[in-house]
């Protein structure tokens, strides 16, 4: 990517190829000092504007800054570094990382980035950015070479790899390999998506790939200066985010049947798993605290650390320095309490299991209860007066910035039944989105298939526990919460094994992830591992996707019959 003047070409730090990385260095640093020399204290800004000049530079240290934090490849790592000192040496101010790590809700400390099987989900040693393990590695040079950085949403994925892998896979699909959508409309659908929930962290690293694969810049001022074809998308993607059950055949017609502005079948497949895809991402962006990267607004400062190693300006927008990091729960001493209530949680599932085994349901009693618990997933509500963390205001984006999942909830609105037998991902979805967007049912089958399952036999500090049972609680209840019925499930079950907290997580961060705080993350599963709350958030984030998908295929299915 060249920056504005011709002078940086960035494309070949991505490069596998040390020589070719070597090259792109050495072009880098060459133009980073000629800008800094004409801008130093008592030095002309080379004919370029005084002000011009100075952004510039101010770009491309920053970028820099990110490179030398993130970037797998030691050589570029490195050499950010040598050149950023290089340009503080001439008397210019560099930019520092705001924040401290990935996350706002795991303390860095906690963030661990190379594995060795142990726990539920993981525990980990302390590892940076360039000292994973060969596995390790290969994911993250993956991710670096296919989109340009190692994002935070990728260091806390990480947690758990197998997943992170297929993760990767899809959205590298998804965004980049041929496909129904040119590129830059990809792009332009995700930040469509992300702003329905205020993402400022999805849209902005959207806007900068929308930018870079040649999109128009006027679409960024408000969909309305978007083309009509994205615009017509508007519904759809409300109803996706905030009220799926409403997808009719008719919403499908009204998009596949507009003369000169009409989507094909396989052009809605595509814009429809993206947009699922990006309002479940920023379900986990929300869910885990994701901070914003080094590089974009709010993640890095010109202004000089203080003594103490954070200024006033950090303070105000909530950055503190290392030792004043909310400590979190689950790296704390356990408390009684909170071992009780592994504790509580294993002996019902036990007991569950016992219940099981001796005697079943009736179907009539099964559908009560699942009608049962769905009325009551309505008025699971929160009480907190925290305020989320505050987002640039991105509905610029999006219409209707009233529409959400609160309406529906406050006005007790009935959520209808949706049985998955009658209509299901693995007997209907799945083939549809092949047949129609070839390879990608199957990725996302794998996806799905790997957070459902995915399990290393512990809770917290236990050792050899089944958690099948758990995790089908989790799942259910959020395709409960969207009014979809499995027959063969008891949803008695999910009262016993998820407590009103963990409840009021769910939702927050499945149906409004923007007002997610800190206190609901450390609120639930107290003694529980950090990574295993990750895990969870990655059984909201697939499930969450299933079911949007699940409402959209079944209409396009019914407009196709």
């Amino acid at each position: 990517m060249e920056e504005r003047e011709g002078e940086l070409r960035w494309d070949g730090l991505c490069s596998r190829d040390a020589a070719t990385r070597a090259a792109a260095l050495d072009n880098v640093g060459q133009a980073v000092l000629r800008r800094s020399q004409s801008v130093a204290p008592g030095r002309a800004a080379g004919g370029l504007p005084a002000a011009a000049a100075r952004d510039g530079l101010s770009e491309a240290l920053v970028r820099l800054l990110m490179l030398s934090k993130r970037c797998p490849f030691r050589d570029v790592r490195e050499r950010s570094e040598a050149i950023l000192s290089s340009v503080q040496e001439l008397g210019i101010r560099i930019p520092r990382p705001l924040g401290h790590g990935p996350s706002r809700f795991i303390p860095e400390k906690e963030v661990r980035w190379c594995f060795q099987v142990h726990s539920e989900l993981y525990a980990f040693k302390t590892v940076q950015v360039g000292s994973e393990d060969a596995m390790m590695h290969t994911l993250f040079a993956d991710s670096f070479a296919t989109l340009g950085r190692l994002d935070n949403v990728t260091l806390v994925m990480v947690f758990h790899p197998q997943y992170l892998e297929s993760f990767l896979k899809t959205q590298h699909y998804l965004l980049q390999m041929d496909g129904p959508l040119p590129l830059h409309y990809r792009h332009y659908i995700g930040i469509m998506a992300a702003a329905r929930h205020q993402c400022s962290y999805l849209v902005n690293l959207h806007v900068n790939d929308f930018l870079h694969v040649g999109g128009d810049p006027k679409w960024l001022n408000g969909l309305e200066n978007a083309p009509q074809k994205l615009q017509n998308l508007g519904e759809l993607n409300k109803m996706l985010a905030h009220r799926p059950w409403l997808i009719t055949k008719e919403h499908i017609e009204q998009l596949l049947k507009t003369e000169e502005n009409s989507w094909s079948l396989a052009e809605l497949i595509h814009a429809v798993v993206l947009l699922t895809h990006y309002h479940s991402l920023a379900s986990f962006t929300f869910g885990c605290g994701i901070s914003p990267e080094i590089d974009c607004e709010g993640g890095h400062t010109f202004r000089p650390p203080s003594v103490s190693n954070y200024c006033l300006c950090d303070i105000t927008n909530g950055y503190h320095g290392v030792d004043d990091i909310h400590a979190s729960p689950a790296a704390s001493i356990p408390t009684t309490e909170s071992v009780c209530e592994v504790e509580a949680l294993m002996e019902k599932m036990k007991q569950l299991q016992e219940c099981r085994d001796e005697e079943e349901a009736s179907q009539e009693e099964m559908a009560t209860r699942f009608e049962r618990e769905k009325r009551e997933s309505m008025f699971v509500c929160s009480s907190e007066d925290e305020e989320s963390a505050p987002t640039r205001d991105v509905s610029r984006h999006f219409e209707d910035t009233s529409y959400g999942y609160k309406d529906f909830s406050r006005h007790g609105m009935h959520v209808p039944t949706f049985r998955a037998q009658d209509y299901s991902w693995e007997d209907h979805g799945y083939s549809l989105v092949n047949r129609l967007y070839p390879d990608v049912g199957q990725l996302l089958d794998e996806k799905f298939h790997i957070a459902y399952n995915l399990t290393y036999n512990t809770m917290a500090m236990h050792k050899d526990v089944d958690t099948s049972m758990l995790r089908r609680a989790i799942w259910n209840y959020i395709h409960c919460m969207f009014g979809i019925r499995y027959d063969d499930y008891d949803y008695g079950e999910i009262n016993q094994l998820l407590d009103r907290s963990f409840k009021v997580y769910i939702k927050t961060v499945v149906c409004t992830p923007e007002k997610t705080t800190k206190r609901m993350y450390d609120s639930f599963w107290r003694q529980f591992e950090h990574s295993e709350k990750v895990h969870v958030n990655l059984l909201l984030v697939e499930a969450r996707m299933q079911a949007e998908l699940l409402y959209a295929l079944r209409a396009i299915t019914r407009y196709m019959t």
